[in-house]
């Protein structure tokens, strides 16, 4: 989350208009789970997870997006959509499930750039499977015994709920439009899910699904993907109760985007002592000035502006963004003396307006970081 968001700021720094959509599943198969071991309603499940979601990422600053959609309150769009790939040949109904027949999409694989028949090589359907293939994908889930009504709506095929991946193509296309600039999410994603997403889009609109996709990588531990199913994941509320979340944010900016960023509690003591030195130094700063001044003049400043904004119109590279923010602090320390008013009002401008502005940081209160 915080990668897309040092990446929307930048198209908006930039002067791009940016419509921003996110996406909620609020039932799957976990949560239905879940809710039945605590015996509480999916939907108040889910409820407590997004409201949780909100407070933990006002803590690390996201900007919040445009539209929130849930996939509870799409339900007629999910299974019209559905109905039109039935009906174009793309879905198949057995006994009130229904899957996408992969086999139709001629040009699956085409983003993990896997070859189909390749993938086909070697493949069987499980024991007991209604799929013709393997590959195939569930669309609609035919609603269990056990599963609350409150979860099981009315269809076409009877009485289900959608399954995972056609709920991301449905609230896109209903509230983006069949082409969206940029697909965003982690490398996880990008088979089978998003993969999936392309095949049922494209399949139902006869149009490009996304024009660009961003990838981010995993966060490790010990070099593994932290995961629930290893037991090697932290929460954010387990952090912060160490960490301030303005060093876990720091921290998450400190690799480029697309490359592994292992955790470690030696990493993050790192990044807080990185983002102390930054801080001191801004505190030493409004200790002397307490105005800013954006007409920048100085040349090294304007260099160091260009810099940053070149960093991140390089494919977002955050990490060589944060090396010239250690730069200006330098230049900051090192005209702390003398009658230096100018160009010490025009550097608390530039600092601000990278580390909060650009970036994301919040920058220290003044109040905080002159007492």
């Amino acid at each position: 989350y915080v990668t897309f968001d040092v990446i929307k700021r930048h198209f908006m720094r930039s002067g791009y208009t940016v419509n921003h959509v996110q996406n909620f599943t609020d039932v799957d198969d976990k949560i239905i789970n879940r809710s039945l071991e605590k015996q509480i309603s999916p939907i108040d499940l889910a409820k407590q997870f997004i409201d949780d979601y909100f407070m933990q990422m006002d803590k690390l600053n996201v900007i919040k997006a445009n539209t929130y959609p849930q996939v509870t309150k799409m339900i007629p769009q999910i299974v019209e959509f559905i109905k039109k790939l039935e009906e174009k040949g793309y879905a198949y109904n057995v006994d009130g499930d229904v899957y996408f027949s992969v086999d139709k999409f001629k040009e699956y694989g085409k983003l993990s750039k896997r070859k189909f028949e390749e993938m086909k090589i070697g493949a069987r359907v499980e024991k007991d499977s209604k799929k013709k293939n393997p590959y195939d994908f569930i669309l609609w889930k035919k609603t269990k015994e056990n599963e609350p009504k409150e979860v099981s709506w009315d269809s076409f095929w009877g009485k289900g709920r959608p399954g995972w991946h056609i709920e991301c193509s449905v609230m896109s296309t209903t509230l983006l439009g069949n082409t969206i600039d940029i697909h965003g999410g982690g490398q996880d994603l990008i088979f089978p899910h998003h993969e999936n997403e392309i095949a049922q889009s494209e399949s139902c609109t006869g149009q490009q699904f996304a024009n660009y996709w961003i990838h981010n990588g995993f966060v490790t531990v010990n070099k593994e993907k932290m995961s629930k199913s290893l037991g090697n994941f932290f929460t954010l509320k387990d952090i912060f109760e160490q960490y301030d979340p303005r060093v876990v944010r720091y921290y998450l900016l400190t690799q480029h985007y697309r490359t592994p960023l292992d955790f470690s509690h030696d990493n993050l003591n790192s990044a807080k002592a990185a983002l102390q030195g930054l801080d001191e130094a801004y505190s030493r700063l409004v200790a002397i000035v307490k105005d800013s001044d954006n007409n920048l003049k100085d040349e090294n400043l304007i260099k160091i502006q260009k810099q940053v904004k070149d960093s991140l119109d390089d494919d977002f590279n955050f990490e060589r963004a944060l090396s010239y923010l250690h730069e200006l602090k330098n230049i900051i320390l090192n005209n702390l003396s003398g009658d230096k008013q100018n160009l010490l009002k025009q550097a608390k401008w530039l600092f601000e307006d990278i580390l909060e502005g650009a970036l994301g940081v919040r920058v220290l209160k003044e109040e905080s970081a002159s007492s």
